[in-house]
């Protein structure tokens, strides 16, 4: 066993892998079938914002679905690999490069964290439509966030008390 409980490790990768399906979809119906996405309609779906509808092909034929001819989605799948690969180095990794690991791990997951205001901004007022899927990646990357974000604090916890108790 490693650093980290099954629920733990669990927690740290599954939004990942949700993240990844989600993409995968993305990527071989739209990319590669050329089709819409399940659950998404050619004319919209009103949603709860007023001008703003469900429309996941004006998001994914946007000019603003790409950077430099690559395709948002396989980023993303990139972004959620790298994420899944992180934690599970954290979790077997010795003490001496675990806190590092820790690290690189938040800094990966503020870093997804940090993209998502500008696509929503892309999404809600430039396009005034929503992908499902764009929003289930939006989704799991702040699910994830807020799961290491209370790891760190309890884990800190745990460490302080520990700290203390020697002294």
């Amino acid at each position: 066993m490693g650093r980290l409980t099954l629920k733990w490790l669990g927690l740290f990768i599954a939004f990942s892998v949700v993240g990844i399906f989600s993409s995968g979809v993305v990527l071989y119906t739209y990319y590669y079938l050329h089709n819409a996405p399940p659950l998404c309609t050619l004319n919209g779906e009103p949603t709860p914002f007023p001008g703003v509808t469900v429309n996941c092909i004006r998001v994914l034929s946007s000019p603003y679905a790409e950077v430099a001819d690559v395709p948002l989605d396989v980023l993303a799948i990139f972004w959620f690999i790298i994420n899944i690969i992180m934690a599970i180095a954290y979790d077997k990794s010795g003490e001496k490069v675990a806190h590092g690991l820790f690290r690189a791990l938040m800094y990966w997951r503020f870093l997804g964290l940090a993209i998502i205001p500008y696509l929503l901004y892309v999404e809600f007022a430039i396009l005034h439509a929503l992908c499902l899927y764009c929003t289930i990646m939006h989704s799991m990357i702040i699910a994830d966030f807020i799961v290491i974000t209370v790891y760190a604090y309890l884990n800190r916890r745990v460490n302080a008390k520990s700290v203390t108790t020697v002294n």
